[in-house]
């Protein structure tokens, strides 16, 4: 029984971590929308709609610098 509840209580941890990370503020979204949108320019967006890239490089650079995701710019 003991096993059973330290289990519930370390998934729970787990998936409170993964839910933590500071919302970025409108100004970070704005760089690094900018900074995307130059790399869009420079190397292409792979075939994907340059809304669709912007939104998925955003979020990799926020995740990169421990803020949540957005979900749309």
């Amino acid at each position: 029984m003991k096993f059973l509840l330290g289990l519930v209580l370390t998934l729970a941890m787990f998936g409170a971590v993964a839910d933590e990370g500071e919302v970025a503020d409108a100004a970070l979204i704005a760089e690094l929308t900018q900074y995307c949108n130059d790399i869009a320019e420079e190397d292409g967006t792979g075939g994907q709609n340059l809304n669709v890239f912007l939104l998925e490089c955003v979020n990799n650079e926020l995740k990169s610098e421990g803020y949540q995701a957005i979900e749309k710019i």
